[in-house]
């Protein structure tokens, strides 16, 4: 760790916060010359603690501000909801101890006195106070980061944009913003499709007659994807038989695709440049067979609501 990582203290507010407390400590002799003042000392002497206190406290979250921002690349961003909790910390301990000197009362006779008050505003900015907490919780845990393609199970999918107390804001890829309540995206599963890194795997499924062999149809599909230009180059696609029946063989085709936002155009292009392929080769294209199990629901063969035999 070299002095360049770390920000430069504002001297100006340094110099500030000493005159203030050299003041409270050896100030009495200069307010004792004012005549017809006898009892001006001592709220002077607590304003001037009360002010250092409050700008000792902006200090410290300036310095801790600049060193965060200041960190190498390779480190993930500090999220905003830490510093501003850090803030909240400071400020609330220089609040609590300037009433503590103004009302010469110690700090637990002040707690105490407000806790009752504090119960109510709870009680009725309850969801508020979830949405902070929920709010605190992400940026601590940060399962997502400004900039990640995210999708929150049954509620949006899109680019986290800013993380806020009570809320997080996406945008989706049609540049539609959404406005979540931290709450109920911590009820949900979130899966983040930028981290660890931004490439993910993604497959495609067809279905081709039965009475084309296996090793034909991959090769035919390999052909294709051979020929794709979106898809993350330098690695390995592959071409599996995922079912098998006389209705017909299902093919699922596994990519890499570069980031979240490419998706549906590495989709498109794949499923294009396959029809073109199997057109060009007159390989008929199945519907994928129905499943019998007579759950009446009509959905596909291998569909997770398909009941076990």
């Amino acid at each position: 760790m070299t002095k360049a990582d770390f920000p430069a203290p504002p001297l100006r507010l340094i110099a500030v916060i000493a005159l203030l407390v050299l003041f409270a400590v050896f100030g009495q002799p200069l307010v004792k010359l004012i005549p017809e003042q006898p009892n001006l000392w001592g709220p002077l002497q607590n304003t001037a603690i009360s002010l250092a206190l409050f700008l000792s406290a902006h200090l410290l979250h300036g310095l801790a501000a600049a060193r965060l921002a200041t960190r190498r690349q390779a480190k993930p961003p500090v999220p905003k909801v830490a510093l501003d909790l850090l803030r909240v910390v400071l400020f609330t301990i220089a609040a609590l101890i300037s009433l503590s000197l103004f009302f010469r009362q110690d700090l637990s006779g002040i707690l105490t006195g407000s806790g009752l008050l504090l119960a109510v505003l709870g009680f009725a900015i309850r969801n508020v106070v979830a949405d902070m907490f929920s709010g605190l919780a992400l940026g601590l845990e940060a399962p997502f980061r400004i900039g990640d393609w995210v999708n929150i199970e049954g509620l949006a999918q899109g680019r986290i944009r800013e993380i806020g107390w009570r809320t997080t804001q996406l945008v989706t890829r049609d540049s539609t913003y959404v406005i979540l309540p931290n709450s109920q995206i911590s009820r949900q599963r979130i899966t983040n499709y930028s981290a660890p890194r931004q490439e993910y795997r993604d497959h495609v499924e067809l279905t081709l007659p039965a009475d084309l062999e296996v090793a034909k149809a991959k090769t035919v599909i390999q052909g294709a994807v051979l020929n794709a230009e979106h898809i993350l180059k330098g690695k390995r696609f592959e071409v599996q038989v995922f079912e098998y029946g006389p209705g017909g063989i299902t093919y699922r085709v596994k990519y890499w695709v570069p980031r979240y936002d490419r998706e549906a155009t590495c989709r498109n292009e794949l499923f294009s440049l396959i029809d073109a392929q199997l057109r060009r080769d007159k390989v008929r294209i199945l519907p994928r067979p129905v499943c019998n199990c007579g759950s009446g629901n009509g959905h596909m063969a291998g569909d997770t609501r398909c009941p076990p035999p």
